[in-house]
C-alpha cells in the first residue's frame, strides 16, 4: 500500500499506458495479503535448505547458512523494489485455528503453498464479507500449476478488454428503420453486436451527435443503430467511437467450484488436460493432507488410486509424471503462474480487465515426456541449489544446462527476467565451462525500474548489461556471464562473427524492435543455432521457438507494414490527434536534429566559407548549400534572438501555414473541405495563453541549445519573455502562389534534392558574402549541437515543445487534443509495458530453453500467444520448416547450407563442376552479395569461367570463406531459375574454428 497518491510518471509511465490513472490510484490505496514466500510467492510479490536457492531469487547463500526464515530473508529485498510500497511481514502461523478477522483490512488475499482445506476456509471467509475480499489461490507442484480466483457474487469491471477505442469516419448513414452506418474508405469497424457507439461531428443528421446507440453488425464495414427515419437526411462527415460499457462477473466459492469447475483451456491440442489436471491436483492436495508431504516416484500408484476413486478417467501416465515431479519445482513455470496471478491481483484491486473465471491450469508435461525411462537416481536430491529442478528434469539435463553457451541480445524487462530464470536453473556455470554472453548498449533509466527488476535507483545511468550481470551473480554466484555494451548489427559482425556463433548452443532475443529481431534471426539461421524470441505489448505477450531443421524462422513470416500517415495529411489536412502529434514530432526532428546535423556535415566537408562562395559564384551546385547558408545568415547570437525566432515560428506554424490552404481552397469552394478534411482556423498569438507561452519558451530553449547560447532561469519568467516579445516585429501575411499537395500517395520531398530558383541562388550568394564580410564566419558559428528527442526527461523541454505544438495544431483543426501522457506515448512510440506480462513471457520461453538443451523433437515445442487482460492463453505447435524442391531428388530448407572447398588456383569453372559433382545439379548463375560473378547472358561472363575464385571475389586478408547465391536452370523452358541454399565456398581446405566470415 502506497503512502502517496501522486503517480510518479518517470517511474510508472509504461504501466500507466496499460492500466490508466484511475486503476493506478485504486492500486495505491489498496492492501494485499500474501501468504507463502516460496518460488511462487516471490513471483507474485515478490528451517529451509539450499533447495530454495534454485526457486527463490531473493534468497542468498548466507541466508541459508544463517538459517533465516524465508520471510525475513526476502523482506528487505522485496521492499527495495519500490520505495512507494509499504511491505510489512508476519511470521505468525496461518492454520485452521487462526482467527481470520485480521483479513478484513485487506482488499485482496493471495495464498501460495497452502493446504486446500485452509484455502477453502479462507476463501469462504473472504466471499462472505461485504464487500467481498478478493481471493486468489496459486500452486505449483513440479510440472503442473493452477490459479483460482473468487472475486465475489457481483464483481463489476469498468473496462473488460483494456483496448483503446478507435474513432472511425463515417461514409454514410441511411434514413430508415433501422438506420445503417457505413465506414469511410471500407475501414473495418471491429465492433460486435450488442456494443454501443457514440457519434459526433455529423452534418445533416445532427440528431445523432452526442448520442449513444447499441449496434447490430451487418458487415465488417457497416452496422445498424435503430430508427433514423425521422431524422434529417445525412449530409457528410461524422465520427463514431466505441463506448466502453461496464460488465458484471459472478464467482462461486472454491468449495462450490471443486466439483463443477469453470476452466480456461490454454492448449487446444489437449483440451482434456485442464479437467485432468484439476482432478490430479485435487488428489495431490488430498495426499498432502493425509501424509503431510507430497508424493515421489514410489508413490505414483497411491496417487493413481486416489484419482480413480473419484470415478474420473485420467491418463495414468500423466498421473505418474505429476507424482514423480510433485516435490520438485520448475522455476520458469512458477514465473508464468506468478505473472498470471499478479495480473489477477491488479484486476481485483482496480476493476479493470476481465477476471479469470475461475480456474487456470498450466502444465509442462512436454518438458519431461522424453525423460520417463530414466532411472530414479537421475532425479534424486544431491543437497545443492538445483535439487528442485533435478526432481523434475533429472541430473543429465541439469548438467546440459550448466554447460550451455547462451547469447542473449537485450537486457531490458524480458532480458532481466530471462537472466533470473537462467540463474535459478544454473544455465552457463563457470565450473562446467558454460557461459551466458549478454549485450545491450542502453543505460538504465528511471522508467525501467518498475519492470526491469534487477535494477535499483542507484543503478540509473549505468549500463544495463553489466548491471544485470552483477545482479544475476548475486542470485547465483556460479554463473559465468560476459557482459557487452554493443548493438548486434552488421557493424559489429567482426565481433559477433560466425566463429563467435559457432561456440553457442542457443541465442535469446530480448529486443523491442522488429528490424533487430530480423537481423539476429538471420545470423542464427546462417549459423544453424536455435533462437528463442519473445515480446510483450501491455497485457499481451508472444513467444516463438526457432529450432534448426525443425521450425520456420522469425523471418519466414512478416507482419503487414505499419500504415504511414500520408505526407499531405500531415502537412495540410490532419484529421485525428495522431496526425497533429506526428506533425509536431516531425517539426522537432527537422528544426532541432536534422538541420543542425546537415549544417555540421556541410561545414566538415567544406571547411572554408570563402571556398564555398567561390564555387557557388562559379555556378557549381553544392548539395545542401542553400539550406546551410540560410541557417548561417539567420543564426541567433543571444537569448533574445532565440525568443524572437520562436515567436516567428509560432506565426508561421499556426497562422501563415493555415492561411495558405484556405487561400488555395476557400471555405465556400464546393465540397473540398469535407470529412475527413477539416478546415483550419488561424490562431492569434496571446502570451497569456499557457499553450502559447509553453510553445514559445520551449522553442526558444531548444534553439538556444542547438546554437550553444546560454540563458538563465530569470529569463524564462513570464515578465522577461513578455518584454522581449513586445519588441518583436511579425511581418504581415501576404498570400503566395504555393502548391498545396492533396495526393495521398505523394511522399515527402527531400529538401536537399529540391531545385532552387536563380533568385534563391543569388540570395544565398549575397547572404554568404554578407556573413564573410561581417567577420561572423568563425569556427564556432560553423558548428551546431543537434538535439535528439528524449521523451523521459522533462527538464529538456522536448515534450513541452511537442505537446504544445500538437495541441495548438489540434485546436486549429478542431481536433480534440490529447493530454501530455497520451502525447508522450504517441510521439515517443512507447510500447505499453507491465511486469506481469514480462514475467509470464520469460517463464514460457525458459521452459522451451530446457527442451532445446534436451534436443527434443518438433512436436514437443510450443509457441504461445496470451492476453492477460481478457484473459486468454493459446499454446500452439511451432511452424514446421518448409522444404523447397529443386528437382525430384533434391530439396532444401532455410537451415541447409552447401559447402565447397577450393584452393588458390580453383577457378569459377572448377567451382561449378564441384557443385554438380557434390549435389547433383549444375549452376547457371553465381552471385556474391550484390555482385554477379556469373550470369551466362551477360557479356564477357563466359570468359570468367577460367578466372580463379580468388581473383573474382577478392577476399580481404584473413577471410576463409564467402557465402554465395547459386541458381539452376529450370526443368521447363520459360520457368524461373531454381534457387539453392547458400553455398559456402572455402578458399582453402583449412577449416579453422576461428574463421571469419
Amino acid at each position: 500500500m502506497a503512502d502517496s497518491m501522486d503517480i510518479d510518471d518517470s517511474l510508472y509511465s509504461r504501466q500507466r499506458y496499460v492500466l490508466g490513472d484511475s486503476a493506478m490510484q485504486k492500486m495505491a490505496r489498496s492492501a494485499v495479503f500474501l501468504s507463502g514466500i516460496g518460488a511462487l510467492g516471490v513471483e507474485i510479490d515478490f528451517a529451509y535448505v539450499f533447495w530454495d536457492l534454485g526457486t527463490n531469487f531473493f534468497i542468498r547463500e548466507e541466508d541459508v547458512h544463517s538459517q533465516k526464515k524465508r520471510v525475513e530473508a526476502v523482506h528487505s529485498r522485496v521492499a527495495e523494489l519500490n520505495p512507494y510500497v509499504q511491505v510489512s511481514v508476519s511470521t505468525d502461523v496461518l492454520d485452521e485455528n487462526t482467527d481470520l478477522s485480521f483479513l478484513k483490512r485487506y482488499q485482496c488475499v493471495v495464498l501460495t503453498e497452502t493446504k486446500l482445506s485452509l484455502q477453502k476456509r479462507i476463501d469462504h471467509f473472504c466471499h462472505s464479507q461485504q464487500p467481498p475480499i478478493k481471493f486468489i489461490g496459486c500452486d505449483v507442484f513440479g510440472i503442473c500449476s493452477r490459479v483460482f480466483c473468487d472475486f465475489g457474487e457481483a464483481f463489476e469491471v469498468s473496462d473488460p478488454t483494456g483496448e483503446e477505442p478507435k474513432e472511425l469516419f463515417i461514409q454514410n448513414i441511411s434514413q430508415e428503420n433501422p438506420g445503417v452506418v457505413t465506414c469511410m474508405d471500407s475501414r473495418t469497424h471491429g465492433l460486435q453486436t450488442g456494443q454501443s457507439v457514440c457519434f459526433k461531428e455529423i452534418n445533416g443528421m445532427t440528431e445523432l451527435n452526442g448520442t449513444t446507440h447499441q449496434v447490430t453488425v451487418l458487415s465488417p464495414y457497416s452496422f445498424a443503430i435503430g430508427d433514423t427515419s425521422s431524422f434529417q437526411p445525412y449530409a457528410h462527415a461524422g465520427i463514431f467511437r466505441l463506448v466502453k460499457m461496464p460488465k458484471t462477473f459472478t464467482f462461486e466459492t472454491m468449495e462450490q467450484q471443486l466439483s463443477d469447475p469453470r476452466l480456461l483451456t490454454p492448449d487446444f491440442s489437449k483440451p482434456e488436460a485442464p479437467l485432468q489436471l484439476h482432478t490430479i491436483m485435487l488428489a495431490l492436495d488430498a495426499f498432502l493432507e493425509q501424509h503431510a508431504r507430497l508424493p515421489n516416484i514410489g508413490f505414483a500408484q497411491a496417487l493413481i488410486d486416489m484419482v480413480t476413486s473419484c470415478c474420473v478417467s485420467v491418463n495414468q501416465e500423466l498421473v505418474r509424471s505429476v507424482s514423480r515431479c510433485a516435490r520438485g519445482c520448475l522455476s520458469p513455470l512458477a514465473a508464468v503462474v506468478g505473472g498470471i496471478a499478479s495480473q489477477e491481483v491488479l484486476k481485483a484491486l482496480t476493476g479493470k480487465f476481465s477476471p479469470l473465471q475461475q480456474w487456470f491450469y498450466l502444465d509442462a508435461i512436454e518438458v519431461i515426456q522424453p525423460l520417463q525411462s530414466l532411472p530414479a537416481e537421475e532425479f534424486a536430491p544431491r543437497g545443492d541449489r538445483y535439487d528442485a529442478l533435478r526432481a523434475c528434469i533429472g541430473e543429465s539435463l541439469c548438467l546440459k544446462l550448466h554447460t550451455f553457451q547462451v547469447f542473449m541480445v537485450g537486457c531490458g524487462a524480458i532480458g532481466c527476467e530471462m537472466l533470473k530464470n537462467m540463474a535459478l536453473m544454473g544455465v552457463g556455470l563457470s565450473r562446467c565451462s558454460g557461459e551466458i554472453c549478454i549485450t545491450d548498449p542502453d543505460l538504465i533509466e528511471k522508467s525501467n525500474l518498475n519492470r526491469q527488476f534487477l535494477f535499483r535507483p542507484q543503478h540509473i545511468r549505468k549500463p544495463k548489461s553489466t548491471t544485470a550481470a552483477a545482479a544475476s551473480l548475486e542470485i547465483n554466484p556460479e554463473l559465468q556471464i560476459d557482459a557487452h555494451l554493443n548493438k548486434v548489427c552488421p557493424a559489429t559482425e567482426d565481433m559477433y562473427s560466425d566463429a563467435f556463433f559457432s561456440r553457442l548452443n542457443l541465442v535469446v532475443t530480448a529486443l523491442d524492435n522488429v528490424e533487430a529481431r530480423r537481423y539476429v534471426d538471420s545470423r542464427s539461421v546462417s549459423n544453424q543455432k536455435a533462437l528463442l524470441d519473445s515480446g510483450t505489448m501491455g497485457t499481451k505477450g508472444h513467444t516463438e521457438i526457432i529450432v534448426p531443421y525443425l521450425t520456420e524462422s522469425y523471418n519466414s513470416h512478416r507482419d503487414p507494414p505499419e500504415e504511414e500517415i500520408p505526407f499531405c495529411t500531415l502537412k495540410s489536412f490532419p484529421a485525428v490527434i495522431e496526425h497533429t502529434i506526428q506533425w509536431a514530432r516531425d517539426k522537432f526532428e527537422s528544426a532541432f536534429s536534422h538541420k543542425p546535423s546537415i549544417y555540421n556535415m556541410f561545414w566538415q566537408t567544406h571547411s572554408s566559407a570563402q571556398e564555398v562562395l567561390r564555387r557557388m559564384m562559379a555556378g557549381e551546385s553544392m548539395e545542401g548549400s542553400f539550406q546551410v547558408i540560410k541557417l548561417l545568415s539567420r543564426r541567433p547570437t543571444q537569448w533574445e534572438h532565440c525568443l524572437a525566432l520562436a515567436r516567428l515560428k509560432f506565426d508561421k506554424y499556426f497562422k501563415r501555414k493555415v492561411l495558405e490552404p484556405l487561400y488555395s481552397f476557400p471555405l465556400f469552394s464546393g465540397l473540398f473541405w469535407q470529412s475527413p478534411k477539416r478546415p483550419p482556423s488561424p490562431i492569434e498569438f496571446e502570451l497569456s495563453d499557457p499553450l502559447h507561452f509553453s510553445f514559445v519558451v520551449s522553442s526558444a530553449r531548444l534553439f538556444a541549445g542547438i546554437y550553444n547560447i546560454p540563458h538563465s532561469e530569470e529569463q524564462l519568467s513570464y515578465e522577461a519573455v513578455s518584454s522581449v516579445l513586445a519588441e518583436v516585429e511579425v511581418p504581415e501575411y501576404k498570400p503566395a502562389e504555393k502548391h498545396i499537395e492533396t495526393d495521398e500517395t505523394v511522399k515527402k520531398p527531400d529538401q536537399l534534392q529540391m531545385t532552387v530558383s536563380s533568385e534563391e541562388e543569388r540570395q544565398a550568394i549575397s547572404q554568404l558574402q554578407k556573413a564573410i564580410s561581417s567577420s561572423s564566419v568563425t569556427p564556432e558559428r560553423l558548428r551546431m549541437t543537434p538535439t535528439f528527442f528524449e521523451k523521459d526527461d522533462d527538464s529538456n523541454v522536448h515534450m513541452d515543445f511537442v505537446a504544445s505544438a500538437s495541441a495548438l495544431r489540434a485546436h486549429m483543426y478542431a481536433i480534440e487534443a490529447a493530454d501530455r501522457l497520451q502525447t508522450k506515448r504517441i510521439a515517443g512510440k512507447i510500447i505499453p509495458a507491465i511486469a506481469t506480462s514480462t514475467a509470464a513471457v520469460a517463464g514460457l520461453v525458459s521452459l522451451e530453453l530446457i527442451k532445446v538443451a534436451g534436443g527434443y523433437g518438433f512436436e514437443l515445442f510450443k509457441n504461445c500467444f496470451f492476453n492477460l487482460a481478457i484473459p486468454v492463453m493459446v499454446l500452439t505447435e511451432t511452424a514446421q520448416v518448409k522444404r523447397t524442391q529443386i528437382r525430384d531428388d533434391i530439396s532444401f530448407s532455410i537451415w541447409d547450407r552447401w559447402t565447397i572447398f577450393g584452393h588458390e588456383d580453383f577457378t569459377l569453372s572448377d567451382f561449378m563442376n564441384a557443385v554438380k559433382e557434390e549435389y547433383g545439379i549444375e549452376p547457371t548463375m553465381v552471385v556474391h552479395g550484390v555482385k554477379m560473378l556469373y550470369v551466362p547472358v551477360m557479356p564477357g561472363h563466359n570468359k570468367r569461367l577460367k578466372l580463379t575464385m580468388h581473383k573474382l571475389i577478392k577476399p580481404s586478408a584473413g577471410r576463409k570463406y564467402v557465402d554465395l547465391t547459386v541458381s539452376f536452370a529450370p526443368e521447363v523452358d520459360g520457368d524461373e531459375d531454381l534457387p539453392s541454399p547458400p553455398v559456402r565456398y572455402y578458399f582453402s581446405r583449412e577449416r579453422e574454428s576461428g574463421e571469419t566470415a
